[in-house]
């Protein structure tokens, strides 16, 4: 299972390598990492997706605590939350395509950012399935680079489970 972890430290140089050491020395793969600054001055927020059972993550929480500068970990994984990505696609978009990969970056509320004669280049922000969807459809055009950033993730004040009111809106209609 993949586990989000939502770490706060001190802004320092090595925080980040230190944590990158501690998942290599453990063998977790980071799949997803976005660091940035937090709410409060001289403190970042680290934002992970790491592959693991239970048990594994909460020894690696432990494990996160004892690292100097490592102020609070969260696995919020469970927990309600507003989750974002941002990617850039680069993709073919000649004459004969251009009309049909337009109307698909309008379909997922996307951004044309760049064109050339040749390719578009595509800004989607949203949830790291909305992620996985447009990339799929724009694949069979052709995509020539793709960035993207890691999963950025608060928890929500309200408690709300988008999830949860997903699945009644599907029975509903």
């Amino acid at each position: 299972m993949k586990h989000t972890l939502s770490v706060l430290v001190e802004d320092e140089a090595g925080v980040l390598t230190r944590i990158a050491g501690l998942f290599a020395r453990r063998g977790f793969n980071i799949e997803s990492l976005a660091v940035g600054p937090a709410e409060q001055v001289g403190v970042s927020r680290i934002t992970m997706v790491v592959p693991g059972d239970d048990n594994s993550i909460e020894q690696l929480t432990k494990q996160l605590y004892k690292l100097i500068n490592v102020l609070k970990v969260n696995d919020i994984t469970q927990t309600p939350c507003v989750e974002r990505e941002l990617m850039l696609l680069k993709v073919n978009a000649s004459a004969a395509n251009r009309a049909e990969v337009l109307e698909l970056v309008q379909v997922f509320r996307a951004k044309i950012v760049d064109m050339s004669e040749e390719t578009v280049t595509v800004e989607v922000v949203g949830d790291p399935g909305k992620m996985v969807a447009i990339f799929q459809m724009l694949n069979k055009f052709g995509i020539r680079e793709v960035a993207r950033t890691g999963k950025i993730a608060l928890t929500r004040e309200s408690r709300v489970n988008t999830e949860y009111l997903k699945s009644l809106e599907a029975k509903v209609f």
